[in-house]
């Protein structure tokens, strides 16, 4: 009966948690750490990656990836984390030929917000 009790009391710390960072629109973004850059709080060193393909071109596939990434961060953390634009630590990979107008691209980049 005691460990059902200290259970009960773990599983409602750990939900008191959860509901505060959920108020704050912080998403899981509270499990990692955070660093200023300029004027934004910056993930320290954790990285979320998109990508995209068959893209007609390579400028539609930048784009796609881009999304990907903002699009899963948003899920994740939170829409004033799914900035692409906003990130820092950018890196953009593509592939392809314009004959085929099969293009791909992957990005990476750390999520950032306005302070």
């Amino acid at each position: 009966m005691a460990f059902r009790s200290i259970l009960l009391a773990t599983a409602g710390v750990l939900m008191l948690g959860v509901t505060s960072a959920s108020a704050q629109g912080l998403g899981l973004a509270g499990i990692h750490e955070w660093v200023r850059v300029g004027s934004k709080t910056c993930m320290k060193d954790h990285f979320h990656n998109g990508s995209s393909s068959a893209m007609p071109t390579r400028k539609a596939a930048e784009i796609e990836a881009m999304r990907s990434w903002q699009d899963f961060t948003a899920w994740e953390y939170g829409r004033a984390w799914g900035s692409f634009r906003m990130a820092e630590s950018k890196s953009v990979s593509c592939s392809g030929k314009n004959a085929d107008r099969s293009w791909s691209c992957q990005v990476s980049a750390r999520p950032c917000r306005r302070r």
